[in-house]
């Protein structure tokens, strides 16, 4: 008998087995941790992207399992699935075709679309476009498309994402598809995709005042496209240094800080026929008493009628206490207001997810709108017509609306996700009719539940998980009953690395009452009798909820930092959404006042029932406003914190991005001493942790000088730092991002010592 020795694995397994027991032991924790973030490759199945058919009724979607991918058709009133493709046929016509056998052992390909009807598919393979007849079974080449034919009929880059976390601009498709709003030298212009020519829509723009397409939403009939221009000119403004090019150079960005100027935004409407500009009219609207709805604040078209003849757009004041809707005329620029919402505090801010422009939806009959507002402590949805009258309040309850899914105005019924549970996180799937009656839960199982809906509404896919329960996808019709399973996660790869299911768990707040949740993980050598060093992940911002309530890759992190030997945690602390307004309201004028207290604490009360924590050896990161957390916890908690990683931080309020914390802060001139309460640059004589910090020098979110202004402070309390500058890397440190994990992991291991 003959065998074959793999080098490469035989070395490593001579390696291991030559190593001391320490070393393996750490070569193995080095190598759970890289195979956890590669979390894709550890879980099968759980995942499908309907697409729907003619029928509505109908969906196909590809099954991907390695090298042997399939398409299944679902007919969700027969209930079956059956192959929309035959694959041995395929690979048969593909053989003729090619000239040899195709790869894999199922469809050699992973993307198609419909071409020209139902009856035919178009993919690529190596390198060219192909059409398969369903119903003859042959293939043969598409019609060769040059690449200026391919680009007039697709949207164009307009420019890329900036900062880099936000997604990079296309043109925007008018509904008819005639036309692609672009932008150029600050105007808007607009491309045929019938011959390629373009056409200059404005030309009033200048450096620092023009217009933009990022908001843009054009009109149901394609002549009208709703738009804003903004002036940047009296704003403060960023310098971005370019060390990597040959010379330096500098780029000046406008940024608005907290307490600095705003932009002044001007609303219009553009008849793309006639080219005429039409200013929306705002100032029809201002309170001659109050001044609400003046020149400063945020504005953003978010609709249209059906036939076109109103325009609709958001107005937030500056402090977010106020929200308006307004009606426009696109012929006049005339302006009303549709509806008003008020808080004493703060509506959801600009960052929120889902945020303000998720608050109206317009019911396709062209005279009603929903509308989700916190009014009564909770967020629900009510019913309006057009006028701005008060129809009905839809829901009601101790607990929130999420976001509005899907709207079946024929039949009557509103779709959408919340928390009307006793487990407060769980999200799922209710409906409740536009009468206000029949309220229904849809959706079973703990955890997270998000729906992908049928055109006719008829039916929906629910793909549910939780954090120790890998996602299933079933089909349900529109009450909510069960059709059949279609997909359930396989995580057999991964509980063969000896993964530990992640614990959820319940603490209480600095105030000795309010419950907060979180999630902590452990490594796959969990022994309860031995010590374990603490790393807890900290974002703390107030416009989204952190801790994991769902398989994903959300937890994927925390996850492969625990198996080097941390137990690692995540929570939600007093100030985040999701759980009425008392609950966030703690922040408003007190944000970085009760966040770390709330932390702490929990890090004590876990280590407390959990001897096996380690409370002598806790280390904390994050970034932006968790890079804001991280430094926190260091000087206002130095007893529980012993080493952290602030990345893109700030280290007071007055740095940030006025959308970013006004709402939440109210103005600075309102409430300076709490801005400066908020600042840790005089807190440093407190440090006696570790602290490393990472910071792109093109940052436009958290500004680098941020970071300076830190090491300054630092410097000055004579307090030892790490510190590592990324050049050209904007906020989010995508490009680096392979080495910010591993320099961090490097840190945690080097002052935490698991």
């Amino acid at each position: 008998m003959r065998f074959r020795l793999d080098v490469a694995a035989a070395g490593a397994l001579l390696v291991l087995a030559s190593a001391p027991p320490v070393a393996a032991q750490e070569a193995k924790r080095d190598s759970l941790f890289k195979r956890l973030l590669d979390f894709p490759s550890l879980l099968k199945g759980g995942a499908v992207q309907a697409r729907w058919m003619a029928d509505s009724s109908t969906f196909w979607y590809m099954d991907s399992t390695p090298h042997r991918a399939v398409v299944l058709a679902v007919d969700s009133k027969g209930n079956t699935v059956t192959p929309l493709l035959d694959v041995s046929r395929v690979r048969q016509a593909l053989r003729a075709a090619i000239g040899h056998e195709p790869p894999y052992e199922g469809l050699p390909f992973n993307t198609m679309s419909f071409a020209g009807g139902e009856r035919s598919v178009r993919f690529n393979l190596e390198g060219r476009d192909w059409i398969l007849d369903r119903d003859t079974y042959t293939v043969k080449p598409a019609p060769a498309v040059s690449a200026p034919e391919r680009a007039r009929v697709e949207p164009q880059l307009v420019r890329r994402g900036f900062p880099t976390t936000n997604p990079d601009q296309y043109e925007v498709a008018s509904p008819d598809g005639r036309w692609f709003a672009g932008e150029k030298d600050g105007n808007i212009v607009v491309r045929s995709s019938a011959d390629g020519r373009i056409e200059q829509l404005t030309t009033d723009a200048v450096s620092d005042y023009g217009w933009s397409v990022s908001a843009a939403r054009w009109s149901p009939n394609g002549q009208y496209l709703a738009a804003l221009k903004s002036d940047t000119r009296r704003l403060h403004k960023v310098p971005l240094l370019h060390w990597l090019k040959p010379r330096e150079e500098v780029e000046w960005v406008p940024f608005t800080k907290a307490g600095g100027p705003m932009p002044l935004v001007e609303p219009a409407v553009i008849d793309v026929l006639s080219k005429r500009v039409i200013p929306v009219r705002v100032h029809d609207t201002v309170d001659p008493e109050t001044g609400e709805g003046g020149d400063e604040g945020y504005m953003a078209p978010i609709g249209w009628l059906p036939d076109a003849s109103e325009a609709f757009f958001y107005r937030m004041s500056r402090d977010m206490r106020r929200l308006e809707v307004l009606g426009v005329s696109p012929v006049t620029g005339k302006t009303r207001v549709v509806l008003t919402d008020t808080q004493p505090t703060f509506i959801k801010g600009i960052a929120s997810n889902p945020g303000w422009r998720d608050l109206f939806t317009l019911l396709d009959d062209g005279k009603r709108f929903l509308f989700i507002s916190e009014r009564d402590g909770w967020d629900h949805i009510y019913l309006y017509s057009l006028d701005g009258t008060l129809i009905r309040r839809l829901t009601q309850g101790t607990w929130p609306v999420l976001e509005i899914v899907a709207v079946d105005t024929k039949g009557g019924w509103v779709y959408f996700t919340g928390h009307a549970e006793s487990r407060l996180y769980d999200t799922h799937l209710y409906r409740v009719g536009l009468d206000g009656r029949g309220f229904q839960r849809l959706t079973e199982g703990t955890g997270t539940h998000s729906a992908q809906f049928s055109p006719n509404r008829a039916f929906f896919l629910d793909t549910h998980s939780n954090v120790d329960r890998p996602p299933t996808v079933e089909l349900r019709s529109a009450d909510g009953k069960l059709i059949r399973v279609v997909s359930k996660g396989n995580i057999d790869s991964l509980v063969a690395l000896g993964w530990q299911k992640p614990e959820e768990f319940i603490v209480k707040a600095a105030d000795g009452s309010t419950d907060l949740y979180g999630v902590l993980f452990k490594p796959f050598d969990f022994d309860p009798t031995r010590k374990y060093p603490v790393i807890e992940y900290i974002y703390g911002g107030p416009q989204t909820v952190n801790a994991p309530h769902a398989f994903t890759q959300s937890w994927v992190r925390e996850q492969a930092f625990a198996q080097l030997g941390f137990i690692t945690l995540v929570l939600d602390a007093r100030g985040t959404p999701e759980r009425g307004k008392v609950f966030q309201d703690v922040v408003y004028r007190n944000f970085g006042r009760n966040e770390i207290p709330d932390h702490a604490g929990a890090i004590k009360q876990l280590g407390a029932a959990r001897p096996y924590m380690d409370q002598s050896r806790v280390g904390i990161y994050g970034g932006s406003w968790g890079g804001y957390m991280t430094i926190r916890a260091l000087v206002l908690a130095p007893e529980t914190y012993s080493a952290g990683v602030a990345t893109y931080p700030v280290a007071e309020m007055y740095d940030h991005a006025a959308s970013a914390i006004e709402g939440y802060m109210d103005l600075v001139e309102r409430n300076r001493a709490g801005y400066d309460y908020g600042s840790s640059l005089r807190l440093f004589n407190n440090l006696k942790g570790n602290l490393m910090i990472m910071h792109g020098t093109s940052d436009v979110n958290a500004t680098f000088s941020a970071s300076m202004k830190i090491v300054d402070a630092l410097t000055r309390a004579n307090r030892q730092y790490e510190l590592r500058i990324f050049p050209e890397v904007n906020h989010g440190l995508v490009p680096i991002y392979d080495y910010w994990i591993e320099t961090t992991r490097q840190f945690f291991v080097r002052h935490l010592k698991p």
